[in-house]
């Protein structure tokens, strides 16, 4: 006969196993646990008493006898989970603990009140005409939540432990926001694993088994001692040698900001982690976090990573993610980051680091002590400069993060002085690795630039592709993927083509073969949008490259002669196209070129004409932080008062909201479809499934959804119907009805 539950006995959870056997997660044993964990998370930057108390109180509301009414009604006592906010007509468990804190430590307690009221829901905002009654200032004055808790039966170890939050935030009121999320992702962090080792010790037991960051040096030394001893004494390898070398030897300076200026094609994705990794082994820290820009290059880095460091790294982006659709059944990748490795997008590291939901901010407590790589750090919109340099300095300032910014062309993060009352904030203490610079510009050289005489001019689609075909092996590189198209089908049929609307295993699948056939030597014509620019190692003799910003001009630069290996410098060819660069940063990037090069300093590639680029870029921006996020942050915050989630749905690096993703069917694609039709989107098939995905127009989605040439295969996830929307050339077949400046990259 089955035992009955004893009903005095307080619950967290509960769950029945295989064998038909109750186990109960006891309340007081979750909260001391969780407890525990989020102060050891939090004594990494000064806050283990915060996070202590954070942690014995986020779940006070569960105390309450409808709380524990309704974890035994609602679940039968049967279900595998009976986490409250998985639940229809959930208990409100979480104002509880917040108003608590409130009464037991006064004005402080604010601070633990938006940890513990956001501990499922998010982080809130303290008032907000949006959110209403989730807002923190309404939730707290709801005392019936505190009210209705049985003091007599809670432990005096949680109501009253004996010890007060100490230490101020650092970084004062401007860093009050950031260290608050902090706290947030080390409460949610702690109550996540303690719930999840209770409810899958299987997948609990799974997580660890990874290597210290300072023991996979001896991984990377015998990768690189491999890769030399295969290498060409060519004149560039020897530069290379020469950046790796001194990384390794600045790797001991005290952590804090760091350039590493280099040419395109000298090698700075090794040197870079081989400075991250050594850097780490002299300091003591714990993580390498790699931050590149595109989701189209982060595989081929993260591969890299994995032949050297095997199941060590952890790579997070995603192309498609249920998370965003609340319809979704489950979440994708949502890694706590507790890798030695990460290797993520632009968009995940900063967006994180102003989110307020509870997945996203999971992550940031093991962001604490680590080293992080800006891959192509030109690329750091200037719309969002300005809370994006502060995050940066409070995070080298207070919580041990050493930044390396590589890149070929630096951009200015030093503060300066704009137009009328605005100024920038920026990165004042940033040391450079190379030694010289400019003798390593000088000494790297392998390409002329052709500038025409006439920058306001555009040249047609017609005459352009009658030039290229004159050359046997070359690039061109356009500013749209509408312009891809088009100067596309005016070329041989063997010309290969790159764009976005090519799902990422088919765009890696044309690089692999692009690879290769350079490799042969055999004539080969390309035509790209600007994905190829960033981290795509191709060697043209000769590239063409559409009007753009001088930092996408020295990017597409790096794509010719990058080995050296031309008996004469490689050619780099500027044209004016048909149609101007799209609206906004791109074509604001473009005119500032045309104003620069009307000068007597035509010299592209150097490194002052690119500091006068980046110069006009920033001062002539609108804003360098577009949506106001740090008045959001730090305006009321010496009062307590933050807009979190505000603040955290306008840091949008990527505004993704007119845009849908849709799978398409490619390779292996078809297979797996049927796959999530018939099982649901797994975490491990979800992986996979990134591969074949296309971001398109929503309005054009429309269109596709009314014609049924697109199908919802799993709730908010589309796939495509039939053949007829893809081609293995050219990707997303689009047949009119799109504005160009929708198809950018």
């Amino acid at each position: 006969m089955e035992e009955m539950p004893v009903i005095y006995r307080i619950l967290a959870h509960v769950k029945k196993d295989a064998n038909g056997v109750w186990h109960e997660h006891l309340l007081n044993d979750h909260l001391l646990k969780v407890s525990r964990l989020a102060a050891g998370y939090a004594h990494a930057f000064g806050a283990g008493e915060w996070a202590e108390l954070a942690g014995l109180w986020h779940d006070l509301g569960k105390y309450s006898p409808s709380f524990q009414d309704y974890i035994r009604s609602a679940s039968g006592y049967d279900r595998q989970d009976a986490h409250i906010e998985d639940s229809p007509g959930r208990v409100n468990h979480s104002s509880a603990g917040a108003i608590y804190a409130c009464k037991k430590i006064g004005a402080k307690g604010r601070f633990l009140a938006y940890l513990i009221a956001g501990h499922h829901a998010g982080l809130p905002d303290w008032s907000s005409s949006e959110t209403g009654a989730a807002a923190l200032a309404h939730r707290l004055e709801a005392k019936e939540h505190l009210e209705a808790l049985p003091f007599s039966e809670i432990p005096g170890a949680i109501t009253d432990p004996g010890i007060a939050p100490l230490g101020k935030s650092p970084g004062g009121a401007d860093g009050l926001a950031l260290w608050l999320r902090m706290l947030f992702s080390c409460l949610v962090d702690a109550d996540f694993l303690d719930t999840e080792a209770f409810m899958d010790d299987k997948k609990a037991s799974a997580r660890v088994g990874y290597r210290n960051v300072t023991s996979l040096v001896a991984d990377f030394d015998q990768y690189m001692e491999r890769k030399a001893s295969e290498a060409e004494p060519t004149p560039v390898n020897v530069i290379r040698n020469d950046i790796l070398r001194q990384c390794r030897d600045k790797a001991c300076v005290a952590p804090g900001l760091f350039s590493l200026t280099v040419p395109t094609g000298g090698g700075k994705t090794l040197a870079s982690m081989a400075f991250a990794l050594e850097h780490s082994r002299f300091h003591d820290k714990q993580r390498v976090i790699y931050v590149i820009p595109y989701t189209s290059i982060i595989e081929q880095t993260a591969g890299i990573f994995r032949e050297i460091f095997g199941e060590n790294v952890v790579e997070h982006h995603a192309n498609l993610d249920p998370d965003k659709d609340e319809r979704a059944r489950s979440r994708l990748a949502t890694e706590n980051w507790d890798a030695p490795i990460i290797v993520t997008t632009n968009v995940q590291f900063f967006e994180s680091l102003f989110a307020s939901r509870t997945s996203r901010c999971r992550k940031l407590h093991n962001i604490v002590n680590s080293v992080v790589v800006l891959d192509e750090a030109q690329l750091l919109p200037p719309e969002f400069l300005q809370p994006i340099a502060d995050v940066m300095n409070l995070l080298a300032a207070h919580y041990g993060v050493t930044f390396l910014f590589s890149t070929a062309t630096q951009p200015k993060l030093e503060s300066f002085q704009c137009f009328g009352e605005q100024s920038f904030r920026g990165l004042d203490n940033l040391s450079e690795i190379i030694d010289d610079p400019e003798a390593l510009y000088s000494s790297l050289k392998r390409v002329e630039v052709d500038i025409p005489c006439d920058l306001n001019t555009p040249r047609d689609w017609e005459s352009l592709s009658a030039e290229l075909v004159q050359h046997p092996s070359v690039l061109c590189i356009v500013n749209r993927r509408d312009d891809a198209r088009q100067l596309h089908r005016l070329m041989p049929k063997d010309t290969l083509h790159l764009s976005a609307l090519m799902c990422g295993e088919h765009r890696s699948r044309v690089i692999a073969d692009i690879k290769a056939r350079l490799k042969r030597k055999e004539p080969l014509r390309v035509i790209s949008t600007q994905l190829v620019e960033a981290g795509v190692d191709v060697d043209f003799p000769i590239v063409y490259r559409a009007l753009a910003g001088l930092d996408s001009i020295a990017q597409a630069a790096g794509r010719c002669n990058r080995e050296g290996k031309l008996n004469s410098l490689g050619r780099v060819v500027i044209f004016v196209p048909p149609t101007p660069a799209p609206p906004g940063l791109l074509r604001q990037a473009a005119q500032i070129s045309v104003s620069l090069l009307a000068g007597p300093d035509r010299n592209v590639l150097g490194r002052n004409l690119a500091r006068q680029f980046f110069e006009h870029l920033y001062v002539r921006a609108p804003s360098l932080d577009k949506q106001r996020i740090t008045n959001l942050l730090t305006s009321d915050a010496r009062q307590g008062q933050i807009q979190f989630r505000t603040a955290a749905q306008k840091f949008r690096l990527i505004d993704d909201s007119a845009y849908q993703t849709i799978l398409v069917r490619y390779g292996t694609s078809p297979k797996l479809l049927d796959e999530l039709a018939s099982i649901g989107p797994k975490r491990d098939l979800m992986r996979k499934l990134q591969r074949y995905a296309v971001n398109i127009p929503k309005y054009l989605f429309t269109q596709l959804e009314r014609q049924d040439d697109v199908y919802q295969v799993q709730p908010g996830i589309y796939a495509q119907v039939g053949d007829r929307l893809y081609d293995d050339s050219i990707g997303v077949v689009i047949d009119g009805g799109i504005a160009p400046d929708e198809l950018i990259a």
